[in-house]
């Protein structure tokens, strides 16, 4: 998407070939989006250049502990085998490529030695600023998220390289490399970036957000699974993570793709450009479920290699101990014997950002609104709430809400509630009620967390007798600022907090 120091590459390229790195933290497992650096990286090597894959181990931790120092070596570990894996599904020679880990050289007397030299003339305005985009953003930030930029551009000077590619989220430490080796006396690099790939969701496709990713070892199953629930309205191509993947990941792998549909329909249609495939969803000539189906069927291919590799007894034993999940047996299996009581964290709500398509009254109910609301799945969803004589129709119509999606389907007054409109009430009397409010500019299917506790996967659904959902209840609550929080801890999507009207002080429900 972006090159800095085209001139500089330019002058290397008529002496040498070009030495580049590209570097991964090894935080959450890594999702299909990696096939944007992996074909990006095969490219370098067809053009001669020497690539270095760094497993930045170090930064890992530094980023706010998204690898616990005990799970380090095992998610290291776990990153070398997944990215290997994925290499030589898309038939990249694995001999050409140098793999190292930053611990191998970042504890060393000289490089500690550079990072304090360096922390003598970095300003803390300049290493918070860096990593903004990518150090995990939090209301007490620690001290190591402001480390984290420094290290990464003085990795460009010990591992030799001429160039540093990444993502374009990675460029204000980019530019913050090129403003600083220089005053250690080091040059300064060339820096090459290629795009974001939207999610399912529509927002950033990232490891701590579960239904914006498919992950390289998901199950067919899964995968299906999340498609389905993948934002992509018909005619629309902003914000559509299903067309983003085809644009990003598959047509860069493949250079064609092929939509797949019945004779009636037309029968199959192979697009050797995306530019005429979005015209064509735009239009409304391809349907949104047979691009996904479409979509379905290339990733299984480039995924099943992957799996199959992941399927023996060691990589599996490696993939439970790297990425333990204390808080759920597997489906079929019982928890080992003398077993920690469930741990009850809000990461296992499934609670999304919906937008009202319809409300009805209740035809058997005066108290009772119908809703359907869009929840970025393929059919929105029916939900049956108690707002009538809080809320006004023509208020809730069109609206965005705050959605529980993953409690057990329930008939209310004969209609199936599918979901559960998330509120603030006022503690006194009279009684008063206010839909939360997501962030302006949400989508419909954004993922809403507390803070602290992105990663981790929702419960499928949450069993009533275990009460989750009123446990974790207990403690929701409506700051003085009118936020919405769990234990002081703030609700948020990826554009901010999650609010209520005027409600102050009040409950959650």
């Amino acid at each position: 998407q972006e090159v800095l120091g085209e001139e500089k590459l330019l002058a290397i390229l008529k002496e040498r070939e070009l030495k580049i790195y590209w570097g991964t933290a090894t935080t959450g497992k890594p999702h299909v989006a990696y096939f944007v650096p992996m074909s990006k990286i095969a490219d370098f090597l067809k053009a001669g250049c020497e690539v270095t894959i760094l497993f930045a181990d170090l930064h890992a931790y530094l980023d706010n502990m998204k690898a616990p120092w005990e799970l380090l070596e095992l998610r290291t570990l776990y990153y070398e085998h997944v990215i290997k894996a994925m290499l030589e599904s898309i038939g990249v020679p694995l001999d050409k490529l140098k793999f190292i880990r930053g611990t191998d050289y970042q504890l060393s007397k000289e490089y500690t030695l550079d990072v304090y030299r360096l922390s003598s003339v970095v300003t803390q305005h300049d290493a918070k600023k860096a990593g903004a985009e990518v150090v995990k953003q939090v209301e007490h930030p620690l001290l190591s998220g402001l480390l984290y930029p420094g290290l990464q551009a003085l990795d460009e000077e010990y591992l030799k390289v001429d160039a540093q590619f990444g993502g374009v989220d990675q460029r204000k430490i980019f530019t913050f490399a090129e403003k600083y080796l220089p005053s250690l006396g080091y040059a300064k690099r060339v820096h090459l970036m290629n795009p974001m790939v939207p999610g399912l969701t529509g927002s950033k496709m990232s490891s701590s957000e579960e239904d914006s990713k498919i992950d390289l070892l998901d199950r067919k199953e899964d995968v299906k699974k999340k498609l389905k629930k993948a934002f992509c309205e018909p005619g629309n191509v902003e914000n559509n993570g299903v067309l983003s993947f085809i644009k990003h990941v598959l047509f860069p792998l493949k250079s064609e793709f092929v939509v797949l549909r019945e004779e009636k329909w037309g029968g199959n249609k192979t697009y050797t450009d995306y530019e005429a495939l979005e015209k064509d969803f735009a239009e409304q000539v391809v349907h949104p479920g047979d691009l996904k189906n479409s979509v379905e069927v290339a990733l299984n291919k480039l995924l099943d290699p992957i799996r199959e590799k992941f399927n023996s007894p060691e990589l599996k034993k490696l993939s439970n101990a790297a990425y333990p999940n204390p808080s759920k047996a597997k489906p079929g299996e019982k928890g080992p014997k003398n077993s920690e009581p469930e741990e009850v964290i809000p990461s296992r709500l499934d609670i999304r950002v919906g937008k009202v398509i319809s409300v009805e009254k209740h035809p058997d109910a005066d108290s009772l609104y119908v809703e359907k609301i869009d929840v970025g799945e393929a059919e929105p969803r029916t939900v049956v709430s108690g707002l009538v004589q809080f809320v006004p129709k023509e208020q809730l119509q069109d609206r965005l809400v705050v959605l529980l999606c993953n409690l057990k389907p329930q008939k209310m007054r004969g209609v199936e509630s599918q979901g559960m409109v998330l509120c603030a009430s006022s503690v006194g009397e009279p009684r008063q009620v206010e839909p939360l409010d997501p962030p302006a500019g949400c989508c419909a299917g954004e993922r809403v967390y507390v803070e602290g506790y992105e990663a981790g996967e929702p419960d499928e659904e949450l069993k009533p007798k275990k009460k989750v959902f009123e446990k974790l209840q207990a403690d929701f609550h409506v700051s003085e600022d009118c936020v919405a929080q769990w234990k002081q801890r703030n609700f948020l999507t990826k554009l901010g907090r999650v609010s209520c009207k005027s409600l102050k002080g009040g409950t959650i429900s």
